[in-house]
C-alpha cells in the first residue's frame, strides 16, 4: 500500500493536469418544502428529470437549468446539509436576455452589477464588456441564492 505525504508542498509536487475525466454531474440544494422547490423550478423552464420515491420513504427530485451538463438534486434539509446555499453561478452568454427570461418567469433577479477591481460590487454592466464581470443575482423559495455571469469569451484552456 503507498501513501500519499500531506504536506505543504505535496502541491507543489503534483505534475500537470490531471488525464482522468472528471465531469460535475449533480450538486446538492437543501430544501423544505419539495413542492414549493419544484413549481419554482419549473417555472424557470429547468428540465424535471426525476422526481419519485426511490425507497418509498425519500424523495428524489432533480432538475437541469437549459443547456448544462450539470443537474441540481434536492435534499430534505434535515439532512446533514445545512442551508440555504449561495454564490452558485449560471453562466449565461447574455445577462440582460437572461434576466429579463427570469423575471418573465417569476423570479426576482437583481438589477445587473459588475466587480469593479479595487471596488466590488458597481451598478450596471462592466463598461469594458469583460467576460466573467457582469452579474445579477436571485434566490429560490428556499434562500438558495443564485448568481448569473456573463461569458462571452473564456480564459484559455476553459471549455
Amino acid at each position: 500500500m503507498s501513501t500519499t505525504p500531506m504536506s505543504t508542498g505535496a502541491a507543489a509536487e503534483a505534475s500537470g493536469v490531471s488525464t482522468v475525466p472528471v465531469r460535475l454531474e449533480v450538486m446538492k440544494l437543501p430544501v423544505t418544502d419539495y413542492d414549493r422547490a419544484k413549481a419554482f423550478y419549473q417555472r424557470l423552464g429547468w428540465r424535471l428529470d426525476i422526481d419519485f420515491k426511490p425507497d418509498g420513504q425519500h424523495r428524489a427530485l432533480q432538475f437541469t437549468p437549459p443547456g448544462s451538463a450539470c443537474s441540481i438534486q434536492f435534499s430534505e434539509a434535515d439532512t446533514p446539509m445545512t442551508g440555504p446555499l449561495e454564490g452558485m453561478i449560471l453562466v449565461v452568454d447574455d445577462i440582460a436576455v437572461a434576466r429579463d427570461e427570469l423575471i418573465g418567469r417569476g423570479a426576482d433577479v437583481s438589477e445587473i452589477w459588475h466587480i469593479e477591481p479595487g471596488k466590488g460590487k458597481v451598478p450596471g454592466c462592466d463598461p469594458e464588456g469583460r467576460s466573467y464581470f457582469t452579474r445579477a443575482t436571485f434566490s429560490d423559495p428556499e434562500g438558495n441564492v443564485w448568481q448569473l455571469q456573463e461569458i462571452t469569451e473564456r480564459l484559455p484552456g476553459r471549455v
